[in-house]
Parts: C-alpha cells; structure tokens; sequence
C-alpha cells in the first residue's frame, strides 16, 4: 500500500487535469463523466430500492436514454445552459435522471431535501433564481406558493394536476442529446449551508470540484471496481451528492439509492442483499447501528471491508465495535459543503492511525492551525482548522454567493472549528469554536464529554453545552438519550457524572445531566448544540425575570 506521504509526493495536479480532460482537451460536462463516458459498456449504475419493496436496476445506457429526453423536455420549455434547476424528489430513478440531465444541458442542479417545509424550500429558490422545479405529487403542496418557476411533476396514479408529467412529458423526445461543454471553472451544483444560525447561504460548486471527488473516492473510502458501494447519505445534502451520486459515477461505479425512510432495520437489510463491502454515512448512523448491535452478524462481517464517516467525529465505543466485533477499519474523515472532504483517515493510503482524530489532509489540500492572531500554531496547539487554498491545488470554493469571501483571511480558509495539532502532524477535533465550553478558566471540548458518556452502557445518544453561569462563565451539561429500558432518574445522573469524573478531568464532568427523549438535529443528521445552548439561556432569563 502506498503511504500518505508518498502520495504527497507524487501528487502532481497539472498531470491530473491532463488525464481529466483526455478525450476532451478544452472542455467538461458533469453528465458525460458521472454517465456518457460509460454508455457501451453493459454496466450497472443504479440499484434502487423502492419504499413498497420493489427494486429495479439501472445501467448507464438507461440512463443516458431518459436524460436525453428529459434534457430535450427541459430546453423546449426555455431552459439553457448555467439556469438552476432544482430536485425535490426521493432517493427514485427520477431523481438520478433529472441530475444528469441537468447538466447534459450545461445547467446546475440543485438539491432540495425532502424533509425542508415551504419557508426553507422558497428561500434556497429565490436565493438560486430556480427556473425549474422536478417534485412529485407527495412533494408537490410544500411549493404551491412559489411563482415564476417552471414544476415538472412525477403524478402518483390516480392524481389529477395542471403540471407537466414527468414520464409523460419525456415519451415524447428523442433518446440523443449531445452534452454542452463547460470549462472547469462554470458551475453545476448550487448547494447551500445548513443555516444553523442564520438563513442558508448559496455554495456554487464548480465542475473543477469533479477531480476532488474522484480524489477524495480513491484514496480516503479506497473505492475499488469490485466493490459493493453504498453511501448512506441523503442526496439533498452535499456528502449523499458529492460521494453519494457524483464521486461514484465519476469512476464507473455503481450506486444504491434506498428510497426507504433510514432505520437500522432496513440498512442491514440492504447491506445484507448487496453484500456491501465499503460503506459510508454520517456517525448519527453509525451510533444507531452500535445500538442495535446484534443484528449486525457474521453475515456482514463476511464481506464488509471498509467504513468511512463524515459529518461529526465518531465516538471511541463506535470505533472500538466495528474493529473489534466486526473485523471492520471505520474511519473518521472531515469535510464542508463549501470544501468537500479535505481532511480524512485514508484506507487506500497508509499512515498513523489515532482514535478520535479527522487525520490529514487529502493529497492535493493543506491544513493549518492558526491562533487568534491567524499564525499556524506547532504541534500540540489548539486553534481554529484552515485549509490553505494557495497550497490546495483541488480546493474550489469561490465565496459564497460566488463572491463572498468572509471565511478568508489571505490565503487562509477558516473552518470555524477548533482542533488541536497532533503529535503526528494531523488534526484531533474538539468542537465548533460555538460549542467549547469555558468553565472556571478551563476550556471543555464538548466532544469529549459526549464521547465518554456514550461509553456508559445505558448511554444511546449525548449532547453537550456549556451552561451560563456566573461563578464560573459556564458549566456543563449534558442531555443525555437512553436506551430503551432504561429509565433516567438522580441515581443514574449521578452514576454518568462519576463515570466522566473518573474517566476525564474534576472540571469536564457534566454537573448537570438532562434526560430527553430525543435531541435537536440538523436535517443531515448534525447535533444543533446550539439550539440546546439557546433553550438554557432563555429558560434563565425568564427565571431571573420572576426573582
């Protein structure tokens, strides 16, 4: 196996971009590498698991026959080449079709996840200028406020509509379409940030951002030609698009959409019908799976090979499971909307493995640690990651918006999370800089505190805050999700507290613990600390309002 920093070495991203554009020496289109350049070759692209219990598989010549049709349907109602077109669709064959044919056209797709109500909806298409909406008919009521924007509708049988039918309409075009060629530096994703503390902001995503993916496939997941691919992220959001849809494809691989509501019943299920050697997904996920540990069996273990997650550290327990359980490698690996993945444990490359920490940059990206006075601090510091973008050749974020450029400080990317600088040069998460907590002079990541409560066996989920106070700035608490059957009450509280007190430090443990029956979460599976912080500052207020 080639190490990291031989593939440091030999990186080389002019030689890339020759091998890229092969074939096509001016020019690139998003369909042609996620799909034309396999047609002919009698390959599978697509397995798809229906919600009733129907499957179907689809190749690349499939594929490419109904985008032409839909790319034909969507000039002939005006649409061109750099116009917005927007998914609100399920994991379908529908929803793969609209993407390609989207950029056969030159245009840029954008995904909108099916769980956003109207206002989330309406604002990502003002925001966008969307020309064109493809939804179904369970979709179809969260936008029948917007105006001015075209909707292609997929009609359940039996529902009668005044849009367009999605299959209908495509029937009546040619199955031929030549792709519109762009150049590295036109866009063909309109993705947006979570909005957690604000509204969402656009992140145009250049086909530039095409090599990353690729990149980022072969050496952080190690993507092989005989593998069983399943990346369990929803597609409405930047990780299920990038390495879900357009990564994959990119290489020629197959992809499996389920369109199932995600439970740990129905993921083994899949895992278990695909013999699904390398998996990816979200550590929500993959703590769900920890809890429902037994019915993970030999079966899998037979022929899972390699897990990557993304989204938020993985917690020690989790690891230590599928290493020691399954016989499995899960791997931590860091990434943005407005980045893609740049820092990761790689399973294709070999380097120093550390529980608990995002590990090194990927080959063509630079990490650093900077102060708060933005100087790149030395091994053992703390300080807000960066990506390096005069040293990151596959880098492609231009501001948001295409312009806007807050997060830059020079050359300096500023991720906003706080990480320390390892003793063997990669990178251990500590939080969000919103989300350490500083309790009497002290600064608490609240990863670590989650990471060991999480290690108590009647522990399911943890969120951890910092709780004003005004002895000691903050305390920490901790919002704590059981296991079923077990019931929260001031002898287990006190149980969690030592074990952490034991486990960590006199002033990480949490010296308040709140059972919940669930936590807030972003729609990608994000724990929103914040909305927990924002619930404790304003029930004190009103405290203080009554005294």
């Amino acid at each position: 196996m080639k190490t990291l920093e031989q593939a440091y070495q030999t990186f080389n991203y002019e030689q890339l971009v020759q091998e890229q554009l092969v074939g096509n020496p001016q020019s690139i289109n998003a369909y042609e590498e996620c799909c034309g350049r396999y047609v002919g070759q009698n390959k599978v692209a697509l397995i798809w698991e229906g919600k009733q219990g129907e499957s179907a598989r689809w190749t690349f010549d499939q594929l490419a026959e109904a985008s032409a049709q839909l790319a034909h349907y969507f000039q002939s109602i005006g649409i061109t080449t750099g116009d917005c077109i927007a998914g609100l669709l399920p994991r379908t064959p529908e929803l793969l079709i609209t993407i390609l044919a989207t950029w056969r056209i030159g245009a840029i797709y954008q995904p909108l996840f099916t769980a956003f109500e109207s206002k989330a909806i309406e604002h990502r298409i003002e925001t966008a200028g969307t020309r064109l909406i493809v939804t179904n008919s369970e979709q179809r009521t969260k936008i029948n406020e917007i105006e001015n924007t075209e909707i292609l509708t997929i009609h359940a049988q039996g529902k009668v509509s005044k849009d367009a039918d999605f299959w209908t309409e495509i029937a009546k075009y040619s199955s031929h379409f030549s792709a519109e060629m762009l150049s590295f530096e036109d866009d063909f994703l309109m993705m947006f940030t979570s909005g957690t503390t604000g509204l969402a902001k656009s992140v145009p995503v250049p086909l530039k951002a095409v090599l990353a993916f690729k990149e980022y496939m072969r050496h952080a997941v190690d993507l092989r030609e005989e593998d069983s691919f399943w990346n369990l992220a929803d597609p409405g959001w930047a990780y299920g698009l990038y390495y879900g849809i357009a990564g994959p494809l990119a290489l020629g691989h197959s992809i499996i959409m389920d369109e199932r509501a995600f439970s740990v019943d129905n993921a083994v299920q899949v895992i278990k019908k695909y013999k699904v050697s390398n998996l990816t997904g979200s550590p929500t996920a993959f703590r769900m799976f920890f809890g429902f540990k037994e019915q993970f069996d030999q079966a899998i273990q037979s022929h899972l090979r390699v897990v990557s997650s993304a989204g938020e550290p993985l917690t020690p327990e989790v690891i230590h499971w599928f290493k020691h359980d399954l016989e499995v490698n899960i791997y931590d690996q860091y990434g943005q909307t407005e980045l893609g993945m740049v820092i990761g444990n790689h399973h294709a490359l070999e380097h120093p493995i550390k529980v608990g920490s995002a590990g090194f940059a990927n080959p063509g990206h630079r990490f650093a640690v900077l102060d708060q006075h933005h100087q790149e601090v030395e091994s053992g510091g703390i300080g807000t990651l960066a990506i390096d973008f005069a040293q990151s050749p596959l880098t492609w974020f231009k501001g948001y918006g295409g312009n806007n450029r807050k997060s830059f400080v020079g050359d300096y990317y500023l991720t906003g999370d706080t990480v320390r600088l390892n003793e063997f040069g990669g990178v251990d998460f500590i939080g969000r800089a919103d989300d350490v907590i500083t309790t009497s002079g002290y600064r608490v990541g609240p990863f670590d505190v989650e990471s060991t409560l999480l290690e108590c066996t009647e522990v399911l989920e943890s969120a951890v805050i910092g709780k004003p106070d005004p002895e000691r700035t903050e305390l920490v608490k901790a919002f704590v999700v059981l296991k079923p059957h077990y019931e929260g009450n001031e002898a287990l509280g006190l149980k969690l507290q030592e074990y952490v007190r034991s486990r960590l430090s006199k002033h990480s443990y949490p010296r308040e613990i709140e059972f919940v029956q669930s936590l807030p979460k972003t729609s990608s599976g994000k724990i929103q600390r914040n909305l927990l912080k924002q619930q404790e500052v304003e029930l004190m207020q009103k405290l203080q309002k009554v005294s």
